[in-house]
């Protein structure tokens, strides 16, 4: 793809991720040179009135670095000393180079526990908004030193788009060691083409996102197609691109980049449905009938307990559940109203009956449309 491809340009509220790869010399301390670089087009980009927030990775490898270790450990205590370490270089670093242009940037570190209770998810957000009002640049992690699956299970690029999801952003773009997403293998296959541009639910994404191959990285691919359909949710659209040349946010900002683009292809969500969505853990499940599926799939209607036909779980009333269709695919994810117990007895009844069944009623639904959101 030539650079005149990409003419348009995007929104200018921007979740800008950054991985590993890029951020430290093959594991031996941060590439001060590369950040350097990227602050200077944050500047740039700042004067231009961009809102920019920055989610970084690096913090246990630049650790590693400091304490002089060649392999990354295995166990959590040791992992999550070396993220203590390194996300110390990693402020020092940005902060420096920041100030440069005077300018001021902003330490938030954040789990998925910060972003599935619902009152510190609405703070995190005031807190982000706030700061890109007052021209701040704020530069988000993982908690890793408190959050123990955040290490084992988690990435930064699903974190950049729950954090796009926070804010509303107009774009995600990954900066990441590769040109973009290909069509086959680029390593393997001479004749590999970079896909320019295409939606979320393009099938091509499932085919030829694979896992990572770098020792550092836990992403990968497959990780970034996840975190453009998470960022679809809020209207938020995903540039994949190689931060290795040249100046590739100024690229982006100027219409002129070799990348990727990943466009939404569902109407954005509205907040409180971004947040019943963004939960990274289902506590139940509940297997629906076909009626129930295409009903559900058209957004606009609440789950009754006629349309299910199974429950799995422990959950109480108020947890989250997640809605199967026949085929064992998640269709939608909700704040039910019954508990497990008590779904078991009314399921495949009409909600006339529930009151009949229970000795109560509580709500008509097992989970209100409102509470109810679409994948």
């Amino acid at each position: 793809m030539n650079e005149e491809t990409h003419n348009s340009q995007p929104g200018k509220r921007w979740v800008v991720k950054i991985g590993s790869s890029l951020i430290t010399n093959d594991g031996q301390g941060l590439n001060l040179t590369a950040i350097k670089s990227w602050m200077n087009e944050f500047a740039e980009l700042r004067r231009r009135g961009y809102e920019l927030i920055l989610v970084s990775s690096g913090a246990v490898a630049e650790g590693m670095a400091r304490l002089g270790w060649q392999q990354r450990p295995h166990t959590l205590h040791e992992l999550q000393a070396a993220a203590a370490i390194g996300q110390m270089g990693l402020v020092q670093a940005y902060e420096k180079y920041l100030q440069e242009h005077d300018l001021h940037s902003a330490q938030v570190l954040l789990t998925h526990e910060d972003l599935r209770d619902r009152q510190r998810y609405i703070n995190a957000r005031s807190t982000l908004t706030t700061l890109l009002l007052l021209g701040v640049i704020p530069v988000v992690n993982e908690n890793d030193t408190v959050a123990t699956d955040e290490i084992r299970f988690g990435d930064n690029d699903n974190l950049a788009a729950l954090v796009a999801n926070l804010i509303s952003a107009d774009q995600l773009i990954i900066l990441t060691d590769q040109a973009g997403i290909f069509n086959k293998n680029p390593g393997l296959y001479d004749d590999a083409e970079l896909i320019e541009s295409c939606s979320t639910n393009d099938k091509i994404l499932d085919i030829v996102a694979g896992p990572s191959h770098h020792a550092l990285g836990r992403g990968g691919m497959l990780t970034k197609v996840s975190a453009a359909r998470r960022a679809e949710r809020s209207g938020t659209s995903t540039i994949i691109l190689s931060g290795k040349q040249g100046t590739p946010l100024l690229a982006i900002a100027n219409g002129q980049y070799t990348g990727t683009t990943i466009m939404p292809a569902i109407e954005p969500l509205n907040a409180r449905k971004q947040w019943i969505a963004n939960q990274l853990q289902v506590m139940g499940k509940l297997h629906l009938d076909a009626g129930a599926s295409q009903v559900l799939r058209s957004g606009r209607a609440s789950l009754l307990p006629i349309g299910v036909v199974s429950v799995e779980g422990r959950f109480k009333r108020g947890d989250l559940v997640a809605c199967l269709d026949a085929q064992q695919h998640e269709i939608a994810r909700g704040l039910i109203n019954y508990n497990a117990d008590e779904t078991s007895k009314i399921l495949g009844k009409s909600s006339a009956d529930i009151e009949q069944v229970l000795g109560y009623i509580d709500e008509p639904e097992l989970i209100n449309r409102d509470n109810l959101a679409v994948l």
